[in-house]
């Protein structure tokens, strides 16, 4: 793995860092616009992400949708481990 530096600020580096602000803006945007049509449920938690991933082309894309999905387990996982947690009888109570 590269290490990373760290440099002086340059108008190239501005200017690429501008655009992937843009490209993850525009994926938000996408994002929730999806969201607002399919609604939060099971298939508005599918189709947001799948379909703000496909609208961005390449890695990114892909990143996004990664990320996405990444999101819903885990807090579907952390969820259900609450759930449970607060469905189990207390000590001592009949």
């Amino acid at each position: 793995m590269e290490a990373a530096s760290i440099a002086v600020p340059s108008v190239n580096r501005a200017k690429s860092a501008f655009g992937d602000f843009g490209i993850g803006a525009i994926g938000g945007l996408i994002y929730a616009l999806s969201t607002l049509i399919f609604g939060s449920g099971a298939i508005g938690a599918l189709a947001a992400p799948v379909l703000a991933g496909s609208a961005i082309k390449g890695p990114r894309g892909a990143m996004i949708s990664t990320i996405a999905g990444f999101m819903l387990l885990s807090g579907a996982l952390k969820g259900a481990t609450r759930t449970s947690a607060s469905a189990a009888p207390a000590r001592g109570t009949m």
